[in-house]
C-alpha cells in the first residue's frame, strides 16, 4: 500500500479504535518497506526500543512518539486521535445540517451546575469542541493574537466571553498543529491550559481535567519544558480539586524539575519555576502537609526575589514578588490560620498586581482570612471590593458563591451584604 494513502486505510480505523499508536507506527514503518532499525536510525534510537515502542504505544515516551509518528508520515490528527485526544478523523461528523438532539438529562445537568452567570448554552458548545475539535473557522486572524486575546478575557474574568471563544479557537489550534511543528504543538497545549484554568474557575472540575490532561500531552509533543510546567500546574490543580492530592504533588514537584533542570538562566524560567514551588506550597497546604508547605513558599520567595514587580506582557507565568505573597495568603488559610493569612497580606495593594482578575483574587484571598476568623464586616468589605475589580471572582466562583450565600444568611444586616447577595442573586 503506498505511504500516503494507508492512513486512510480500514486498517487504520481499527488501530484508532484500540488507541493502538505503536501499531499505527509500525503500520506507517511497514508502508514504507522499512525495518525496525530503519526507523531507528531516523528518530536516533536502536531497533530494540522501536520494538518496544510499537508493542507499549501510547504507554511509551511521548517525545519518541512523536518522532517515530514524523518519520513515518502520519498525519498529526491521527495520531491526536490514536492518543486518545481527538475523535478519530474517519469518522467526524460535518457540522451543517440538523443537530442530533441533545440528551435531556446531561443538559439538566449542565444547567444545574453552571450557574446562570455562564449560560449553559456556552459550556454545551465548549463539551462538543472537546467530543472532537471542530474544523478550521476559516477566520483569518492569527491564532497567537486571538490566544493573547483569550488571555485578556480571563485577566479581566470576563469568563462568559472566553467559553465563548474557546470552541473555534481549540478547532483552529488543532489544524495548525496538523503541521507537527513543535511551536503548533506548545500553542495549542497553551488554548487547552487556558481552557482549563476558566473551567477551573467555575467549578467544572470534570471538563478541566480532560483539557489539563490534552495541555500535557500537546506539551509533551512541544518539547518545550515550560509548556509543560504551565500543563502540569493545571493539571495538578485539578487533581487537587478532585481530592487527589498525592498525584497533584508529585506531579507538580516533577514540573518544578523539569524547570529547575533548564538552569534557570532566563527571567522567564525563573519565573516559572517560582510559580511552580507556589503551587506545590498551596497543594501541600490542602493536604494538610505544613511543613512542606512553609518550606516551598518560603523557597518560592526566594526564587521570585529577582523578578520585576510588573512582568512583561506575554509572559507565560507572569509571576511577581507581590503575587508570591498573596500565595502565602492562601497558604496560611488553607492550613487553617486566619491571622497568619492576614498578616502576610497585609501590605498587599491592588496597584501591585496588573490584572483585573489578580486585583479580585486578592480581595477574595483576604475575605476567606477574614471569614475563616469570624469577621463578617471585613469580609464583607473585601468581597465588596472583589466584585469592583473583577465581578467574576465573586459571581462566577462557587467557593465565593458559598461564602456570600452564608454571610446573606446569618449577617444580613452587615454592610454591603445586599449588594453581594445581589450579585449572584440567580445563583441562590
Amino acid at each position: 500500500m503506498h505511504s500516503d494513502s494507508v492512513w486512510h486505510s480500514a486498517q487504520v480505523r481499527v488501530l484508532l479504535a484500540r488507541h493502538d499508536a505503536g501499531g499505527l507506527i509500525r503500520l506507517g514503518r511497514e508502508s514504507r518497506g522499512w525495518r525496525q532499525g530503519d526507523l531507528g536510525a531516523a528518530v536516533g534510537c536502536s531497533a530494540s526500543t522501536v520494538s518496544r515502542l510499537e508493542t507499549r504505544g501510547s504507554r511509551a515516551e511521548l517525545r519518541l512518539i512523536r518522532q517515530a509518528a514524523s518519520a513515518v508520515g502520519m498525519p498529526s490528527n491521527v495520531l491526536s486521535a490514536a492518543l486518545g485526544l481527538s475523535a478519530p478523523p474517519a469518522t467526524r461528523v460535518a457540522s451543517v445540517g440538523p443537530r442530533p438532539e441533545e440528551d435531556p438529562l446531561r443538559r439538566r445537568t449542565l444547567l444545574a451546575t453552571a450557574g446562570a452567570a455562564v449560560p449553559a448554552t456556552l459550556l454545551l458548545a465548549v463539551d462538543e469542541a472537546l467530543a472532537g475539535p471542530l474544523g478550521p473557522s476559516g477566520t483569518k486572524a492569527p491564532l497567537d493574537g486571538r490566544l493573547t486575546t483569550a488571555r485578556a478575557l480571563f485577566d479581566a474574568g470576563r469568563h462568559a466571553a472566553l467559553l465563548g471563544m474557546l470552541p473555534e479557537l481549540l478547532g483552529d489550534a488543532h489544524d495548525a498543529a496538523r503541521s507537527r511543528q513543535d511551536l503548533d504543538h506548545a500553542r495549542l497545549s497553551s488554548c487547552y491550559a487556558l481552557a482549563s484554568q476558566v473551567l477551573i474557575k467555575i467549578g467544572r472540575h470534570d471538563r478541566a481535567r480532560l483539557t489539563a490532561d490534552r495541555a500535557t500531552t500537546y506539551a509533551e509533543l512541544s518539547g518545550s519544558p515550560l509548556a509543560a510546567a504551565a500543563a502540569a500546574r493545571e493539571l495538578s490543580i485539578v487533581l487537587r480539586h478532585q481530592d487527589q492530592s498525592v498525584a497533584a504533588q508529585r506531579l507538580i514537584l516533577q514540573a518544578a524539575a523539569g524547570v529547575e533542570s533548564t538552569g534557570l538562566g532566563t527571567a522567564p524560567q525563573r519565573a516559572a519555576y517560582a510559580q511552580m514551588l507556589c503551587t506545590t506550597s498551596y497543594t501541600a497546604a490542602r493536604a494538610g502537609d505544613r511543613t512542606q508547605a512553609l518550606a516551598m513558599i518560603e523557597e518560592a520567595r526566594r526564587a521570585a526575589r529577582t523578578l520585576p514587580e510588573q512582568p512583561p506582557r506575554g509572559r507565560l507565568f507572569p509571576l511577581t514578588p507581590a503575587a508570591v505573597d498573596l500565595y502565602t495568603v492562601g497558604v496560611h488559610w488553607a492550613l487553617g490560620d486566619a491571622g497568619s493569612a492576614l498578616d502576610a497580606g497585609k501590605n498587599l495593594r491592588a496597584a501591585q498586581f496588573a490584572t483585573a482578575e489578580r486585583r479580585g483574587r486578592m480581595h477574595t484571598d483576604l475575605a476567606r482570612a477574614w471569614w475563616q476568623w469570624g469577621k463578617p464586616a471585613e469580609t464583607a468589605r473585601e468581597l465588596l471590593a472583589a466584585l469592583r475589580a473583577s465581578p467574576g471572582e465573586v459571581r462566577d466562583r462557587p467557593a465565593i458563591q458559598q461564602i456570600v450565600t452564608e454571610l446573606a444568611a446569618r449577617h444580613p444586616r452587615t454592610a454591603g451584604v445586599r449588594e453581594l447577595a445581589g450579585s449572584i442573586a440567580p445563583l441562590v
